[in-house]
């Protein structure tokens, strides 16, 4: 069987694994059953992919969602791989097309929906396909503690029994809970091997703001990323489609998606942003899992997530393939009522809504953190990490100060009052702000009246905001909202503990850094270039932009400028067939100048030693073309047997001659066995 590392160079274009890559494939390969915990795009899919490739029979791929596995197969059929999907929306002619293709024993990846495991068929049709492998991506959608929970996955341990081959789970969203009911779901509670590998992605900036005219906070982000793909997740409906007109208006190519719309609107949408490099689409988390798009550059978040794990795995979708990517996720207090609320008023048992309050808190921690944002991410997720330097808060240290008193008084204005108001009424007690309200219920004659004059409104928006980004305070859905102070505040209002707050907050956001750019000034017009013509195959084919070549390939190609093939082909991302259907076209953009031709043979050798073997054949070939002394009958190998002596290089005249024939083995042979034993 051929060997990972080979396929990895000349199916899929890569010469290294990515971290933790290459050990999840030696076990999945190996026949293992392992469950892999991996951050979105840290390259999971290539975890069962290359092991396909590399084990008998045909793996099966159960996948949550139709337009994903649709993507990922058009994707592995580009690189040369027999792929196919057996999904609700097949045309008849392309389940037939996978039946036929099951039948002769020629696909290596079948890719189906959970719900397609209801069918009484389907376990004896893959009985009959020589099931060798299942994987299972998104495998969180397992567990009723996911955020993603699917009944269908509960039929996959069954089908792991039944067909009693390795199963291989992979997602890049599990807490310990989660990991655990995936256990015992998939794999009867016996512990597969397991590799949780780092959930950092270090290409992605992470950023928050505190709202303050949050539409033109996202206008401007946007605007200073003009002509990059990007998402925009919003809270509900009806704010993705006034937030996306907000940006055609300012100029900007975007669209809408939630739920609501018809589904016809949505698979338009999706397909629009697979294939244009520009578009930006506002949408709802409705816009999720099916987003397979490589070069996403920025995610902006215009309301809170609902927990940490739908932050991390929604920002995850940008800088997928590598490069440079761009966060910004905004909030305020009615983002956290909103979502305090959620959580009492949903039907869920105790222990659930518990556990997502837990949840938010993570998130709220993160929004309101103090230092290194990477750093508090990756501690949610149990890993340490030094500084990233690729966040705000390493950009731009906050400015901290002692926040005890300030705190102190907005407790005390809190309990005064009786825990029955909200933020507004609060701070008008402690602004000494004389109004109806106050006046009616003699709240200006209560001790804290007035007492916090060292902040105007605004100032003390921000302290109560981080008190409940701190889980200090919450709103008490009973009370409509009214604060209530938390167990957690006591000892800071007793005076047996100390608090910091960002000043920063409380005067004004800080100013954001500058744009990364993805090449240097120089190479930007040629990364242009090379954009427009992988738009034109794209858009000839009919295929997303990236399956041709995806941004960080193309970033290589304008800061590398190869000028042949062989150059081309160390490129990341361009395998084989790529380079044989792309690689004349992108060189002659880059060199400016037509490329000569090269034989098929030769080109196959493309990036490899064997390529430089191969040229070094064919010189020592034209030397003896007319014999030693060039008075002899023209003679020559073909470019095939030159290809087959590079890649076999044999070191004998027997196996050289079993190659190359008698006639040529006498005229070339010795030549050649001196090249192929310096080579």
């Amino acid at each position: 069987m051929p060997r990972a590392d080979e396929l990895l160079a000349t199916v899929f274009g890569f010469d290294t694994f990515r971290p933790g890559q290459e050990e999840i494939v030696a076990a999945v390969t190996a026949g293992r059953n392992t469950l892999a915990i991996m951050p979105t795009g840290g390259g999971k899919s290539l975890c069962f992919q290359l092991p396909a490739l590399c084990r008998d029979g045909v793996t099966i791929v159960i996948s949550p969602l139709i337009a994903l596995m649709r993507d990922q197969v058009r994707a592995l059929r580009e690189a040369g791989v027999a792929a196919g999907a057996l999904t609700s929306g097949n045309t008849d002619e392309e389940t037939d097309a996978v039946f036929r293709a099951l039948d002769a024993g020629e696909l290596k990846l079948l890719y189906m929906a959970p719900e397609r495991l209801a069918s009484g068929g389907t376990i004896n049709l893959l009985r009959r396909a020589g099931v060798g492998l299942i994987a299972v991506d998104e495998a969180h959608c397992v567990s009723q503690w996911g955020h993603d929970f699917r009944p269908d996955y509960l039929r996959i341990g069954e089908l792991r029994r039944s067909l009693d081959v390795p199963l291989a789970a992979f997602t890049a969203t599990a807490d310990a809970e989660t990991r655990a009911e995936i256990v015992t779901r998939l794999f009867d509670g016996t512990a597969p091997e397991t590799f949780l590998h780092g959930f950092d992605r270090p290409n992605i900036h992470l950023s928050f703001e505190a709202k303050n005219s949050p539409r033109q906070q996202i206008l401007d982000f946007a605007g200073a990323r003009k002509g990059q793909s990007g998402i925009v997740y919003c809270g509900t409906r009806a704010k993705t489609e006034t937030l996306a007109a907000a940006l055609r208006d300012a100029g900007h190519v975007a669209c809408h998606y939630h739920g609501g719309m018809d589904a016809a609107d949505r698979r338009e949408v999706e397909r629009r942003f697979q294939q244009e490099d520009d578009l930006i689409v506002v949408a709802t988390v409705a816009f999720g899992m099916g987003v397979d798009k490589p070069d996403i550059r920025w995610v902006a978040h215009a309301d809170l997530p609902k927990s940490i794990e739908t932050y991390y795995q929604e920002i995850g979708r940008a800088g997928r393939d590598g490069a440079a990517a761009e966060t910004l996720t905004l909030f305020g207090p009615e983002d956290i009522r909103l979502r305090r609320s959620q959580i009492d008023e949903s039907l869920a048992p105790p222990e659930r809504r518990d556990a997502d309050h837990a949840r938010l808190n993570a998130l709220l921690g993160l929004a309101e953190a103090l230092h290194c944002r990477r750093q508090h991410l990756l501690r949610y997720f149990d890993e340490t990490a030094a500084p990233c330097g690729n966040c705000d808060l390493c950009d731009s240290p906050p400015e901290l100060f002692d926040a005890t008193e300030a705190v102190q008084k907005a407790l005390s204005a809190m309990l005064r009052t009786g825990e029955s108001f909200g933020a507004g009424h609060l701070i008008d007690i402690l602004t000494g702000t004389t109004t109806d309200r106050i006046g009616a219920r003699g709240h200006d004659a209560l001790p804290t009246f007035g007492v916090g004059r060292e902040f105007d409104k605004r100032g003390w928006q921000a302290v109560y905001r981080q008190m409940m980004g701190r889980d200090l305070v919450r709103p008490d859905p009973e009370r409509h909202g009214a604060l209530r102070m938390t167990e957690a505040a006591r000892p800071i209002l007793r005076g047996e503990a100390r608090i910091e707050l960002r000043r920063d907050s409380i005067r004004k956001a800080p100013a954001r850094p500058a744009v990364k750019t993805l090449v240097s000034p120089e190479d930007a017009p040629l990364l242009s270039a090379l954009k427009a013509r992988r738009r034109a195959f794209a858009e000839e084919a009919g295929l997303p932009a990236y399956m041709v070549f995806n941004d960080r390939t193309l970033i290589e190609m304008a800061q590398t400028r190869p000028e042949t093939l062989d150059q081309m082909a160390r490129i990341g991302g361009v395998g084989a067939k790529k380079l044989e259907r792309y690689g004349t076209a992108f060189l002659e953009v880059i060199t400016g100048a037509d490329v000569a031709p090269v034989h098929p043979s030769r080109r196959k050798l493309a990036g490899r030693a064997a390529g430089a073997l191969y040229d070094r054949l064919l010189e020592a070939q034209t030397d003896l073309a007319r014999g030693s002394a060039g008075i002899d009958k023209p003679l020559s190998c073909s470019a095939a047997q030159l290809a087959k002596l590079a890649e076999l290089r044999p070191r004998d005249m027997g196996t050289l001659t079993r190659v190359l024939g008698d006639r040529r083995a006498e005229r070339f042979g010795a030549a050649f066995l001196r090249v192929l034993e310096t080579g």
